[in-house]
């Protein structure tokens, strides 16, 4: 069995609740969306095939015991789902950042889930899978990209009607980098006391914005 493959890098973990912490990324190839903000659009042709064995031994090598499944749209291939339970197999942490168009249902529970729910300003509010918001566990967590005063408004009513019991610590609001001022997302959220975190694209502070493989 194989994926096609992206990339493959070790770095901190930029945007979750295990921002800061050592992970390895695998990036797979392919999305279905054409987000506004989109910062992999590389993701979308470049592709390398590798076989399981080859990946397993690509994350051996940095010794890390987290990893992160990223695209693109991992879930396009059907593969990722037994990849993922194989990592898991092997007591790895695995983190699955999708952006929420695909079911997830498949998904191994011991996975985490980080689903993006997109904002009007993306051009793809209308892919948001709904399904999926009962499919989360405790442990999973959802991301909204915040690159306009609309999208904050979106990301609030849907929260406060449609998230249910997830804990705001895994709620998370993200300014698009670069477009919308975080000093300005954060007004909002305290001036409303809402239920999530603001969260930083940390990568992008330590590096360069564009640089890749971190």
């Amino acid at each position: 069995m194989q994926l096609d493959i992206c990339e493959i890098f070790f770095s901190l973990q930029g945007e979750s609740t295990y921002a800061g912490l050592p992970c390895i990324f695998v990036r797979l190839s392919g999305c279905n969306l054409n987000c506004t903000y989109c910062d992999t659009l590389f993701a979308k042709s470049e592709s390398f095939p590798m076989d399981f064995n080859a990946i397993l031994k690509k994350i051996e090598s940095y010794g890390c015991n987290l990893v992160e499944i990223t695209g693109g749209e991992p879930l396009l291939q059907s593969n990722t789902i037994d990849f993922i339970s194989i990592l898991i197999n092997k007591s790895y942490k695995v983190l699955l950042e999708t952006n929420g168009s695909i079911s997830i249902e498949s998904i191994s529970h011991e996975c985490i889930k980080i689903v993006d729910i997109k904002c009007p300003s993306s051009n793809e509010s209308l892919s948001n899978l709904e399904t999926n918001l009962k499919l989360l566990t405790n442990k999973d967590e959802l991301k909204f990209v915040i690159g306009t005063r609309s999208d904050y408004e979106f990301a609030k009513d849907f929260i406060l009607s449609k998230v249910g019991n997830l804990s705001s610590e895994k709620i998370h609001l993200s300014p698009v980098f670069g477009i919308m001022e975080p000093e300005i997302l954060a007004a909002w959220i305290l001036q409303d006391n809402l239920n999530a975190r603001m969260s930083l694209q940390m990568h992008k502070i330590i590096w360069d914005k564009d640089k890749r493989g971190v």
